[in-house]
Order: structure tokens, then C-alpha cells, then sequence
């Protein structure tokens, strides 16, 4: 009896991990890539673009020229991006192509 025990412990157990990883599979597909709004005209080799607050992306409309009333600066928004103390960095302004990139269990449309 203490081994039939087990079993439906382990099997309960590998079921329970198994749907968990299809919940994560599920969500990296159908999610919206990360994005932070950036002043394009900011870039530091080292460091990346100056993250600005998202107002400053909303009130320019995400273009790349003219300046947002208020900020002085328009910014557009950068996808897929890592922050580290207030810039980002590899990121891409295409979210096609931060979308295209996808992420476990998710096809790429891109082709040679």
C-alpha cells in the first residue's frame, strides 16, 4: 500500500510541473514584448538609451521627431530591452521584430 502511495505522488507531482510549463509557454507567446520609453537621441556606448517616463512616449506619440509639450524630449519606445540604473540597452524600436524574437514554445516567423 505505501508504494501505490507513492506512485500517485510522483505522478501527481509530474503533473502538476507539466502544466506549469505549459501555462509559461502559453503566456511568452501571447504576451506583449517588455518596453520602456527611451529618448532615441540619448545612446551611451556603455550604457545604452536614458529610460524617461512612459507620459514622455504617450504625449509624442512614439515618434522620433519633435520635442513632447512639457518634457522637452520625445520618446519613443524601445522593446525587449535590459535596465540597469535608469538606461536600456539591447533592446530594438521595432516591436515586430521584439515579437519575432519570441520565447519558449514560440515560432519565429523569420526566414533566410
Amino acid at each position: 500500500m505505501a508504494e501505490t502511495t507513492r506512485r500517485r505522488l510522483r505522478s501527481s507531482t509530474v503533473m502538476l510541473g507539466g502544466m506549469g510549463v505549459l501555462a509559461a509557454a502559453l503566456s511568452a507567446c501571447g504576451s506583449e514584448p517588455d518596453k520602456r520609453c527611451v529618448d532615441p537621441n540619448s545612446y551611451d556606448l556603455n550604457r545604452g538609451y536614458k529610460v524617461l517616463d512612459s507620459k514622455a512616449c504617450k504625449s509624442s506619440g512614439g515618434s522620433s521627431s519633435g520635442s513632447s509639450s512639457g518634457t522637452g524630449t520625445a520618446g519613443r519606445w524601445y522593446y525587449g530591452s535590459n535596465r540597469s540604473g535608469g538606461f536600456a540597452d539591447r533592446g530594438t524600436f521595432s516591436k515586430s521584430q521584439a515579437v519575432d524574437r519570441g520565447g519558449f514554445g514560440c515560432s519565429s516567423s523569420s526566414g533566410g
